[in-house]
């Protein structure tokens, strides 16, 4: 089921398995998918939680990585039927329990998921004439938010997969590698993606030893 525009997920979503037809919870965020696993470990994660793994997109996994180990895991742990988990990661058919990935844009380039506290109250809507996934903060909470937000360094910034995070396309646009994507105009909190930000650095590094 497609999600459209809303606060957490500003361009596309993907619904994969329902559990709650509407569920409010509280946010347990983590910044990838291995932090996920090992809190889920140390029963960090309760029901009740919508669990949030971001940094798992196109640029910021890079590659947008399968989600199918963390939601294994939670059905594992007799969680299934009490927590949801978003992700700007992907699914396949093999995922179990409330599953809603692709969130897009990701977080690596300042999409909304990027701005989400633990313990923060989230809302989803997934009523056919609703289709909403919100975060319950002030706008000028979310305002402070945007602007205090930077990007975390990319996990690949040389060889096969730099080049790949220089060219991939957004999820929402298939992750194709054929044509320049055009994440940075989607995402609010970010003017450029993380990775034209790091080439643009070097090509001044380069400039200014040829100066000299």
């Amino acid at each position: 089921m497609y999600l459209p525009t809303l606060s957490l997920s500003d361009e596309f979503s993907l619904l994969y398995l329902l559990t709650h037809v509407v569920y409010q919870g509280t946010a347990r965020v983590y910044d990838n998918e291995q932090l996920m696993l090992r809190g889920l470990e140390n029963k960090e994660i309760k029901c009740g939680d919508v669990v949030i793994i971001r940094y798992e997109g196109p640029t910021g996994g890079p590659g947008l990585p399968e989600m199918l180990t963390p939601t294994s895991a939670i059905m594992g742990a007799g969680l299934g039927d009490c927590v949801a988990l978003l992700t700007d990661g992907r699914f396949s058919g093999g995922s179990h329990g409330f599953c809603i990935g692709h969130i897009t844009p990701e977080a690596q380039v300042g999409g909304p998921i990027a701005l989400v506290k633990n313990g923060d109250p989230i809302r989803i809507d997934a009523r056919p004439d609703q289709r909403t996934i919100d975060l319950l903060i002030s706008d000028e909470e979310w305002e402070e938010r945007r602007k205090a937000w930077s990007p975390p360094p990319l996990r690949a910034s040389q060889g096969t997969l730099f080049k790949y995070i220089q060219c991939v396309a957004t999820a929402s646009e298939g992750c194709v590698t054929d044509e320049v994507g055009d994440a940075a105009q989607t995402a609010a909190a970010a003017p450029k993606t993380p990775a034209v930000a790091e080439l643009e650095a070097k090509i001044a590094e380069l400039e200014a030893a040829v100066a000299k």
